[in-house]
């Protein structure tokens, strides 16, 4: 019989190259892409050395927007159907919305909404129509409270990933197909090093509010086999998933103003 296949994006690094553990540890065949070619590959053969696994390597930039049909066309040529999609690629834009030139922000805007939306568009019909899915859109904590000075478009996509899900999965779990949200906060991962920001931010945020990739992936595993719309990792960050609730968004905004300052200053 042959295996499932899981296609994970931005699985190069962090929580994209977690989740192709997880799901290679459970019996997955996988379709791998990210921009990194030689990262994908040494991550196909670790995980066919460790697992037995078969993966398929197809380096794209999420921000052409052909990219997504491509990638799909590239794993129908081996004959093989999607059975579980990790909307994983991302990253953050540090600095003012104005400081960023817009083609910047709308490369950020497709990797981070439009494609993770065309993918499962494309891929949820066969799902249902085979009655098993698994989709997990790889949000954040940050779209779960108030924004952020210095990161405009990042809590507002994250948000946007956040309502997305919550509408698939109700749209879908009467097809065998699960949807699920991950909101991770602070991560183990490349996130900080690639805007510039790793140094600041690890020098003034305490351990206890960091995970390992790894146990985001896991725990993103749990919550979509168990079909729950939401997981916000560790009791820290569901404290203060919890607090943003409660507080008047006016309140909320000053604390995260406040919280820019101290990291940034």
């Amino acid at each position: 019989m042959t295996a499932r296949l899981a296609l994970v994006t931005g699985a190069s690094a962090g929580i994209g190259a977690a989740f192709a553990e997880v799901l290679a540890a459970h019996g997955y065949d996988l379709a791998l892409t990210a921009r990194r070619a030689d990262r994908l590959t040494a991550l196909a053969d670790r995980l066919s050395l460790r697992h037995g696994v078969r993966s398929l390597v197809i380096p794209a930039d999420l921000a052409d927007p052909e990219a997504p049909a491509a990638i799909l066309a590239e794993i129908a040529t081996h004959g093989r159907a999607v059975d579980a999609l990790v909307n994983n690629a991302g990253y953050g834009i540090a600095g003012a919305f104005n400081g960023v030139a817009w083609e910047r922000h709308a490369d950020f805007l497709r990797v981070l909404t439009l494609a993770p939306c065309e993918l499962a568009h494309k891929l949820a019909p066969g799902m249902a129509e085979r009655r098993f899915g698994r989709i997990v859109n790889v949000a954040s904590l940050a779209g779960l409270i108030s924004g952020a000075p210095g990161a405009a478009l990042y809590g507002a996509a994250k948000a946007f990933l956040v309502r997305f899900s919550q509408g698939l999965h109700l749209e879908l779990r009467a097809q065998g197909v699960h949807v699920t949200a991950l909101c991770p906060g602070l991560t183990y991962s490349e996130f900080h090093d690639v805007n510039n920001t790793r140094e600041t931010v690890g020098a003034r945020t305490p351990p206890w509010l960091w995970l390992g990739a790894d146990e985001v992936a896991a725990l993103g595993y749990e919550a979509v086999e168990a079909n729950r719309p939401i997981c916000v990792t560790g009791a820290p960050n569901q404290a203060i998933a919890a607090a943003a609730k409660l507080l008047p968004e006016e309140w909320g905004m000053t604390l995260m103003a406040s919280q820019a300052s101290r990291i940034t200053n």
